[in-house]
């Protein structure tokens, strides 16, 4: 079965619809961004929260927040409204912490801490996936590429998506990796190996 081509959405389009007051353009500004935002949210809960949270539900609640305050929002590009959603979503970690550990008092500290990792996360994201010798192409590079790769890594097959987020946004050791998983690590190794490849597919069709 081959891989499905990736589709060519213009954000900035649909970001200066949105402007224009239309909440359709919204919606689909808002859906590009489900997988790069839960992918975040999904590295940060693994570190502060163990997990304990479902990832979908930040988006979710993150989406709600940025169309109540898109009226807030002075940006015309992709990167600046992917910067102004990852600070809603450093706001929504830090309450979910909050709640979690059943203080009251806001940490805007906790927020500041949040926001600067998640920009970590994106630049790993962004640095750290790309095929060895690969480069984006003409298309992609109308996109931000952490955008794009979070993408690519949401149409691979669950078991290979996990073993790339573990090896290369998690930074685990390939032992480690076996141990999460529940696999050998010779079997982990041949795992990431094919992921690998697929997301080289994946960018080929990109061309």
């Amino acid at each position: 079965m081959g891989v499905r081509t990736l589709s060519e959405p213009d954000p900035e389009q649909l970001l200066r619809l949105a402007k224009a007051g239309s909440g359709p353009g919204l919606g689909q500004l808002l859906e590009l961004y489900r997988r790069y935002l839960g992918l975040l949210a999904r590295l940060q809960m693994n570190r502060r929260l163990q997990a304990r949270l479902d990832a979908s539900d930040l988006v979710q609640e993150t989406f709600l927040k940025a169309h109540r305050h898109f009226g807030q929002f002075y940006g015309t590009t992709e990167e600046e409204l992917l910067g102004w959603l990852r600070q809603i979503l450093a706001t929504t970690l830090a309450n979910s912490v909050r709640r979690h550990y059943r203080t009251q008092r806001r940490n805007l500290r906790l927020e500041r801490e949040l926001a600067a990792e998640l920009d970590q996360s994106s630049q790993a994201l962004h640095q750290g996936l790309m095929a060895p010798g690969s480069s984006p192409s003409q298309r992609a590079s109308r996109r931000e590429q952490a955008v794009v790769l979070a993408e690519m890594l949401g149409r691979l097959p669950e078991d290979y998506r996990e073993v790339m987020i573990l090896r290369h946004l998690e930074g685990l050791s390939f032992p480690q990796v076996a141990s999460r998983m529940g696999r050998t690590v010779n079997s982990v190794k041949k795992l990431w190996a094919r992921a690998l490849g697929q997301l080289r597919d994946l960018s080929a069709d990109l061309s």
